[in-house]
């Protein structure tokens, strides 16, 4: 199932149609600024495990990112944040950036895992925030690439449906997407390190 939305004016009708799909612990397949993803919302278990077969890994190995409509969601789900990085954020996102910090109380222990950490991201992408904002919570994603390999087909939503469309319950189609991931930076340690050099430009930001 494909449900067409216009990236730079998203239809409020195919929001919540995206919405609803999710608010019955549904996954979905969303836009980002960088590749399309998977998605189901924070608290989700049924949608967490789902995703994680769909990726070839168990629940309680699987490190998938939190995406949030904006920074105001960090409190929740963050520990204290040294000045530096939330300044550092602030300058970064909306953008291509996953930030990995630890986790706080809020975030359910089965996405926390064994590594009591998390990665955040805010997307420059209005369909994505549109979802978030309707939903009033963040995102479970993780990329529809393989670990090694970003996949032409994944910049393609109807590749994607013919392809994952058997495994998820609706593909957003918001255009073409990028073909390259995130870039991420550690932040756990309180100075932030590269891990990934993605899509985010990480020149006069560090």
């Amino acid at each position: 199932m494909i449900i067409n939305i216009h990236p730079d004016n998203p239809d409020p009708r195919g929001i919540r149609e995206a919405v609803k799909i999710l608010n019955r612990d549904g996954v979905i397949v969303i836009p980002t600024d960088t590749v399309y993803s998977f998605a189901s919302v924070l608290g989700n278990s049924k949608g967490f495990d789902r995703i994680a077969r769909i990726k070839g890994l168990r629940p309680n190995k699987a490190h998938f990112s939190l995406l949030c409509s904006d920074l105001s969601d960090l409190a929740q789900y963050t520990r204290p944040l040294p000045n530096e990085v939330f300044k550092l954020m602030k300058r970064a996102l909306p953008g291509p950036f996953t930030f990995i910090l630890e986790s706080g109380g809020n975030v359910p222990k089965l996405f926390r895992s064994t590594k009591k950490t998390i990665g955040i991201r805010v997307p420059d992408n209005n369909i994505a925030r549109a979802i978030m904002l309707e939903i009033g919570k963040p995102l479970i994603v993780s990329s529809v690439h393989d670990e090694d390999q970003v996949l032409e087909y994944t910049t393609d939503p109807e590749l994607i449906e013919e392809r994952q469309g058997h495994a998820v319950d609706a593909v957003i189609n918001g255009g073409y997407g990028e073909l390259y991931a995130s870039t991420i930076i550690d932040c756990t340690s309180g100075i932030p390190e590269i891990i990934r050099e993605g899509r985010g430009d990480v020149s006069g930001l560090i």
